[in-house]
C-alpha cells in the first residue's frame, strides 16, 4: 500500500513522485510504501499552517479541546492495530506497542483536559488603579522533528500541547517508523481537525529537516534524537531567532545498594536495560553495585539475562525484539566488538543463531564487567541491549561515578534507606529521578527533560509544556 503525506487537510502525493519501502526489522516485510518528500513538499505545508494559524487560535481551549478527545477516542477504537503497526515498523514487543499506543492516547486525553485549566496569573500592582495581570499567547507554526525509538508516543506529546495552547505545526517523523505517525495524522483528520492546523511530510532528515528549521515561518523547533542532530538543529534555528527544544541522549545510570532488596533490583535493571531493545534514551546501560552484593548481583543478572526470549516481537513469550534497522545493529555491534577490547564480557555481544531470525536485525543482550570509567561503553550511548557492571566501595563512590558523565536524563537507585534515597535527589544531577524504580519510566502529567547535553529549553509533558509552546503576555490595564 502507497501512503501519503498530509498537508491542508489533504492526502497529497510528494512533489518529488518518489516513495521509500517501509521494512519490517523482524523479518524485511514490506509495511508500505511512504513518500521521499522534498522541500517543496516542507514549503507547501508550511503556508498551509501559517494560514491556518490566525483561525485556530481564535478558536476556545474547550473548542481546541474537542478536536484532541476526538483523536483520542479515535485511536482508542483502534488500539490493537495501531499497536501492531508500530511492533512491526519499529520492532518493540506488542504488549510495548500497545502500551505505547496507550500512552498516545492517555496524552492526548491529558491536554485536552488542560482546557479547564487556570491560565495566567493576575499579581498586586504598586498602582492601586492598575490592574495587572499575565496571558499567554501561541507562538504560531510549530516544527517538529521525531525519533524513531516512540513512534507515536514522542509525536503526539509534542502535537497535543502545541494544539492546545493555540499553535499550528508541521512535522517530519522519522523515516523508519512512518505508519505510526500515520495513525496520528489519520485520526486528527477523522476527528474533523481543520484543514492546514496539523501538517505532516514524510522523508529523510537530510533532504527536508533543513527546511523545517530554517523556514521563516516557523517559529519554533522541537527535536527529539541524537546529540549530533540535535546540536546542528540548535545552532541552525537560533541563528535563526527561533524557540528551540532539544530532548537527546543519555547514559543512565543505576546505583544498587548493599541494602537493596536482590530480586527487586535484578527487576529494575533487567527491565530499564533491555526493554524496547535497549532503545530508549532513558534506558540503563551503567549498573553501579556496592561491592557487598556485587558478586551476587553479577551472578543473578547473568542468569536472568540468559533467559530472556530474543525473537518475534508478535509472540507473546518474546522479552527482546530486533533492534530498528541494519545500520543501527551495526552501530550497536560495532559498540559491543569494541567494549570487547575495553572489558570483560560476561554473556550476549553476539547475533542469535536461531534460523528464524536470520532475516531480522537481532542482537544478543549484553553485559560487560572490569570497565574501565574511560572505556567508550562506559562514557557513550550505544542504544542497544547493552550493560556495563561497575563495583564501587560506597555510596559517595557510586555517586561520583554517577555523575561521571556528559549526559544527565535519568538515574535510579535501588536502596531501603530513606536517607539516602534522599541524598540520591539531590546528589544526582539528572532531570528524571527513580528510586527503587526503572530509569526507563515517565507519566504524561509531569515534566520530561534532562540536564547537561541530554536536554536544552523547556521541559516536555505535564504543565510545564506551555513554557515552550507559548509565550508570556504581562497586561497593565488603568481606567480612563
Amino acid at each position: 500500500m502507497r501512503y501519503l503525506n498530509y498537508i491542508n487537510g489533504q492526502w497529497k502525493e510528494p512533489s518529488s513522485g518518489e516513495y521509500k519501502e517501509n521494512l519490517s526489522p523482524h523479518n524485511g516485510e514490506n509495511l508500505g510504501e511512504f513518500p521521499s518528500s522534498a522541500v517543496a513538499d516542507i514549503q507547501e505545508a508550511v503556508s498551509a499552517a501559517k494560514r491556518a494559524f490566525s483561525l485556530w487560535k481564535k478558536l476556545s481551549f474547550q473548542q481546541r479541546a474537542v478536536y484532541l478527545q476526538k483523536a483520542a477516542d479515535i485511536l482508542k477504537a483502534n488500539l490493537e492495530e495501531v499497536g501492531r503497526d508500530l511492533t512491526l515498523e519499529e520492532g518493540k514487543t506488542l504488549v510495548e506497542g500497545i502500551g505505547e499506543t496507550q500512552r498516545a492516547i492517555s496524552i492526548l486525553e491529558y491536554y485536552a483536559g488542560e482546557a479547564r485549566q487556570p491560565l495566567g496569573e493576575v499579581i498586586p500592582s504598586g498602582n492601586v488603579e492598575t490592574f495587572l495581570y499575565t496571558t499567554r499567547t501561541p507562538l504560531g507554526p510549530i516544527g517538529m522533528i521525531t525519533p524513531w525509538n516512540f513512534p507515536i508516543a514522542i509525536p503526539v506529546w509534542k502535537l497535543a500541547p502545541a494544539l492546545i495552547y493555540g499553535n499550528t505545526v508541521v512535522i517530519k517523523p522519522a523515516d523508519l517508523t512512518p505508519k505510526s505517525v500515520y495513525h496520528v495524522m489519520k485520526a486528527f483528520d477523522e476527528a474533523g481537525l481543520p484543514a492546514g492546523v496539523v501538517n505532516c511530510v514524510f522523508g529523510k532528515g537530510s533532504v527536508i529537516g533543513t527546511e523545517i528549521v530554517e523556514h521563516p515561518d516557523i517559529k519554533a523547533i522541537s527535536f527529539t534524537g541524537s546529540n549530533q542532530v540535535g546540536c546542528q538543529i540548535q545552532k541552525q534555528a537560533t541563528e535563526k531567532g527561533k524557540k528551540v527544544q532539544m530532548e537527546m541522549g543519555g547514559k543512565n545510570p543505576l546505583i544498587v545498594l548493599a541494602d537493596a532488596d536482590l530480586n527487586k533490583a535484578i527487576e529494575v535493571a533487567v527491565g530499564g536495560a533491555f526493554k524496547s531493545t535497549g532503545q530508549k534514551c532513558t534506558a540503563t546501560s551503567r549498573i553501579i553495585v556496592e561491592e557487598g552484593i556485587y558478586e551476587a548481583f553479577r551472578n543473578q543478572l547473568v542468569e536472568h539475562t540468559k533467559t530472556l526470549k530474543v525473537g518475534n516481537p508478535l509472540q507473546h513469550d518474546t522479552f527482546i525484539g530486533p533492534v530498528v534497522s541494519q545500520t543501527q545493529r551495526d552501530s550497536v555491534l560495532a559498540m559491543i566488538n569494541t567494549g570487547k577490547t575495553e572489558a570483560t564480557l560476561l554473556c550476549g555481544g553476539e547475533i542469535p543463531a536461531e534460523e528464524e531470525l536470520a532475516n531480522g536485525f537481532y542482537v544478543q543482550p549484553t553485559i560487560f564487567e572490569n570497565v574501565p570509567c574511560d572505556a567508550r561503553i562506559a562514557r557513550e550511548e550505544i542504544f542497544g541491549p547493552v550493560i556495563a557492571l561497575f563495583k564501587v566501595k560506597n555510596y559517595e563512590e557510586a555517586i561520583e561515578m554517577a555523575n561521571d558523565t556528559e549526559y544527565g536524563l535519568s538515574a535510579a537507585i535501588c536502596t531501603n534507606n530513606l536517607t539516602v534515597a534522599h541524598r540520591f535527589i539531590e546528589d544526582i544531577e539528572v532531570g528524571l529521578v527513580h528510586i527503587n524504580s526503572e530509569t526507563a519510566g515517565s507519566e504524561p502529567q509531569v515534566p520530561f527533560g534532562g540536564c547537561k547535553n541530554s536536554s536544552t529549553g523547556s521541559r516536555e509533558q505535564g504543565k510545564t509544556a506551555i513554557e515552550f509552546y507559548t509565550q508570556v503576555k504581562t497586561v497593565y490595564m488603568d481606567r480612563m
